[in-house]
């Protein structure tokens, strides 16, 4: 039985309006997968102009809600280039940031994989500072995303967690950062990349993300990187089955990661030791179908999970390519499975059980989710 045929109609419709108001927690999204279309637009306008890419080549792509497989390429081969400039990563970051907030995302988990680019004199670090340099410039919401020490918050007691403007209160979005190794990577490469994650943990670098070509690379290959960022407590999120490879998933999931991306692929076996594990697992339902990962909603594993009431959290993965937002993954959720107002909120709020920030952090969104369900009436 599905919420829709238990709950009264008032509380399974969730309109638009609704889901965006209500606070949400983003675990799976990609930087530069989730830039504006018109900062796309304006920026390949500019390379266009310098003679780096055709303009005519993207400019339709750029303009386009649903693109093909080709087009999502296509688009990422552009958001590369990009993505070699110091000033274009710092702006890229504060907008999306601000479009996230926008949507009420209370909590947003960054992942990105730090760039080498010697002809712009950009290194892995030099990359990830243009990111806080952007998460720094903004200023329509409060960023946190320093983690702080015991004295700061102590000094910070009694201070209102938003400051108030024109009697206001200002919104305010947790961010944590996780550094992605790519699969096309070298094993010490990899290394370079968690060690560079541990140096930058007091400003709010949390854990580890594999991700990249899923036909590229071999799970020895990271192995190492892995374990040795899981030895130093960082925690771990692998992209895992999106594509059919049933001796590498049996190892991903043997390594217990704190969560997994995607799940698309997995055999009944598979399923059985995710289901015995209970590592989470982050769904993207429009990035499944965009890519052909899924060919339909009606047999997407993301019902079976939430029915078994296995932890599941829905998030976008790249909400500028697939033209998407979370609050129309909730939408789509709600509509394809039947999942009412009142579960999708629950849904929302149990992401805080598998987010990759301390308790202080978990305990003030579970605050913010249980002034929401007050005003709300949930």
């Amino acid at each position: 039985m599905n919420a829709a045929e238990h709950s009264p109609r008032r509380n399974t419709v969730a309109d638009m309006e609704e889901l965006v108001s209500m606070p949400k927690v983003e675990l799976h999204a990609h930087l530069n997968g989730s830039v504006r279309d018109s900062t796309l637009l304006e920026l390949a306008r500019v390379l266009g102009d310098e003679g780096i890419i055709v303009f005519s080549d993207v400019e339709h792509v750029i303009m386009k809600d649903d693109r093909s497989l080709h087009e999502v390429f296509k688009l990422f081969d552009l958001i590369h280039i990009l993505t070699t400039d110091h000033k274009t990563v710092t702006r890229i970051t504060k907008e999306v940031v601000e479009d996230f907030a926008y949507e009420n995302v209370v909590y947003l988990e960054l992942r990105t994989t730090p760039k080498k680019n010697d002809s712009k004199g950009m290194s892995k670090r030099s990359y990830m500072e243009a990111v806080m340099e952007g998460l720094r410039a903004v200023t329509v919401v409060d960023v946190d995303f320093a983690l702080q020490t015991s004295d700061t918050r102590t000094s910070m007691k009694g201070l209102p967690i938003n400051d108030t403007c024109h009697g206001a209160r200002r919104k305010k979005i947790y961010v944590r950062l996780l550094l992605s190794i790519d699969r096309r990577e070298t094993t010490e490469a990899a290394m370079e990349t968690v060690k560079l994650a541990l140096e930058m943990r007091d400003l709010g670098v949390v854990g580890i993300d594999l991700s990249g070509n899923p036909i590229v690379g071999e799970w020895n290959t990271f192995l190492p990187a892995l374990k040795f960022a899981q030895e130093q407590g960082l925690c771990i999120t692998l992209h895992c089955g999106e594509v059919p490879n049933h001796q590498e998933i049996q190892m991903m999931l043997d390594f217990l990661p704190k969560r997994i991306g995607h799940a698309c692929c997995f055999r009944e076996e598979d399923w059985k030791k995710l289901k015995s594990s209970k590592i989470p697992v982050e769904i993207c339902l429009t990035s499944n179908i965009r890519t052909n990962t899924i060919s339909s909603l009606d047999i997407h594993h993301f019902a079976d999970l939430y029915n078994a009431k296995h932890p599941v959290i829905l998030c976008t993965d790249d909400s500028g390519v697939f033209s998407t937002s979370l609050s129309k993954e909730y939408s789509l959720a709600s509509s394809a499975f039947g999942i009412g107002r009142k579960e999708l909120f629950q849904l929302a709020r149990n992401g805080i059980d598998y987010i990759f920030a301390d308790d202080e952090v978990k305990g003030d969104l579970t605050e913010i989710f249980n002034s929401a369900a007050k005003e709300l009436d949930l």
